[in-house]
């Protein structure tokens, strides 16, 4: 069969390589996805001619369909969740997602049973959802650090690949949990992490499995991933190592009224411990506007690690466990049975009566827009390592095209995670195509954006500090009002190449909650701020990020 040949999408006996049509034409694709629509009218723009070079002036990014997702899942083979595949597919079909990716929880009945059992899981939720991409992963824990999602390209290999990593480099089942100043095994742990993500680029090196990514998830929450492990983490193999979670899951967790007074947003309500890296303040623990410290503080720890010039991804999730207000419950063990001897969680049972719970539905709340041209697995894959990402909370856009051009130029430019190559002085446009929330979201409400800013940071180069968290010349540049403006508009921002290269990212909000950002009214004067401890409804502050395009100035 070759990838032209799209196999029968209901027979759970075709091979899960054989589920990525790469040929697919944008008409096949448009079938597919059930994506017809205004994501797909990218038009017949003429297209300049050719530079002597062979490239394009100013840029040619491919036209592209941006496919929903998310890649932070749990089920019945983790430990601490209830819920089984069918109940998350088909939540995540009702909201809208493209592509899901489960990620259990690392745990020795997962390695020894679980991994297995879900798979011929998966397959069946893959024959059964045929206009989702459903992905087999990892929740890993770190050696000496948090957790991160891990996930391959579905192939014959993605099982034993995630098992043998599993036993192979969890830091919580070789017990490489430490990661303290005052621990005597941090240098040991932290190298055996970097020593896992090339293990797992050697598979995709190698073609053991087709492709393999790798996201740090809530990196703040703990404050146990410090900057000097994140650089360590992308520099081991940044092909894989892609980003991490700008916004956790979990994101109900403050809803007023329902887990207590002091609540907070994506259950980021620890403190520092003995092994936090001493160098984050303590507001560092802390959401602002929904979103992780690190993503939301302009000038702050993801911007220090793009002004090196280098793409580092962010993304959103559900984190789904427990679901807000939901009224199932887990189901009784049979007598002798239990997580380690089975690798899986009996079938929940449903009580009528809500259960205590901190988070939504795949794709009820939190999306990740990633942009492909075509319809599939690595396509998927293939549009996250390129960085053509952006997220949003509450369902606040329909869509959001993003290109940058030198001015006049008629191409298409470059778009989310690319680079343009550009003349000292030379003027540029940023072209921001919004388009807004068609219908109300699931809490019946019909999003508004009130602004949409322009974040610009000097790129310098590798920091000679690598626990550094703060890029000093990084600020909002430019805020647009768009209150009242519906539909899809494009907003032209002129911008002029300096004497050195530089990126410009974009952020958003509903315009319901904001204040001086962390670094200061100069640097960030109406940025997202911390909720009222068990004051936090996720509906009323909802923002969106996208992914930096880099401009390379010539001679800088």
């Amino acid at each position: 069969m070759t990838e032209q040949q799209l196999p029968t999408w209901a027979d759970p006996s075709v091979s899960p390589a054989a589920l990525d049509p790469q040929g697919v034409s944008r008409r096949g694709l448009l079938r597919r996805a059930g994506l017809f629509g205004a994501a797909f009218a990218l038009g017949s723009a003429a297209v300049p001619a050719r530079a002597a070079d062979g490239r394009r002036p100013g840029g040619e990014d491919p036209r592209l369909a941006y496919l929903v997702g998310d890649h932070h899942i749990h089920s019945v083979y983790s430990h601490d969740a209830k819920y089984t595949f069918s109940q998350l597919a088909a939540a995540g079909a009702k909201y809208g997602l493209d592509w899901m990716v489960f990620t259990e929880h690392s745990n020795f009945g997962h390695a020894g049973f679980g991994a297995a059992l879900e798979h011929r899981e998966i397959l069946d939720a893959r024959a059964e959802n045929p206009r989702q991409l459903i992905f087999q992963g990892l929740e890993w824990y770190i050696p000496a650090a948090e957790h991160c999602t891990v996930f391959t390209a579905p192939g014959p290999h993605e099982v034993d690949v995630l098992t043998r990593f599993e036993s192979a480099y969890d830091g919580k089942l070789l017990a490489y949990d430490k990661g303290g100043p005052g621990d005597a095994d941090t240098a040991r742990n932290e190298a055996h992490a970097v020593k896992a993500i090339k293990w797992l680029a050697e598979q995709r090196r190698s073609g053991y499995v087709d492709d393999v990514l790798v996201l740090a998830n809530h990196p703040m929450r703990l404050g146990i991933d410090s900057p000097h492990e994140m650089r360590n983490w992308r520099d081991a193999a940044p092909e894989i190592m892609i980003g991490m979670e700008g916004a956790p899951g979990a994101q109900g967790a403050a809803i007023p009224g329902w887990r207590g007074a002091g609540s907070i947003r994506g259950e980021y309500e620890n403190k520092p411990s003995a092994q936090s890296w001493p160098g984050y303040p303590a507001d560092a623990y802390l959401t602002y506007g929904g979103f992780d410290w690190a993503t939301a503080t302009v000038g702050g720890l993801w911007d220090s690690m793009l002004a090196e010039g280098r793409l580092f991804s962010v993304t959103t999730n559900s984190d789904a466990h427990r679901i807000v207000f939901d009224t199932w419950k887990n189901g009784d063990w049979p007598p002798g049975q239990t997580f380690d001897s089975t690798g899986r969680l009996p079938d929940p049972v449903n009580t009528d009566t809500p259960q205590p719970g901190s988070d939504f539905w795949p794709g009820q709340f939190s999306r990740t827009h990633v942009g492909v041209t075509r319809y599939g697995y690595r396509a998927v894959m293939t549009g996250m390592r390129a960085g053509r990402v952006w997220l949003d909370h509450g369902h606040l856009l329909d869509g959001l095209e993003v290109r940058l051009t030198r001015d006049h130029d008629r191409g298409r430019g470059v778009t989310l995670g690319g680079r343009l190559r550009v003349r000292k002085g030379e003027k540029l446009i940023l072209n921001v195509t919004v388009t807004t929330a068609s219908r109300p979201n699931p809490q019946g409400i019909l999003p508004e954006p009130a602004h949409v800013d322009v974040i610009r940071g000097a790129v310098r180069g590798p920091v000679a500090d690598r626990d550094t968290w703060k890029a000093p010349d990084t600020r909002v540049v430019e805020s647009r009002d768009v209150s009242g403006r519906t539909g899809t508009y494009t907003l032209r921002i002129p911008l002029t190449a300096g004497n050195e290269s530089f990126y410009v990212r974009l952020r958003g909000s509903d315009g319901n909650r904001n204040g001086t950002g962390y670094l200061g009214a100069s640097v960030d004067p109406h940025g997202p701020v911390p909720h009222a401890p068990g004051n936090g409804d996720p509906w009323a502050d909802t923002w969106f990020y996208s992914n930096p395009v880099f401009v390379d100035v010539e001679g800088a």
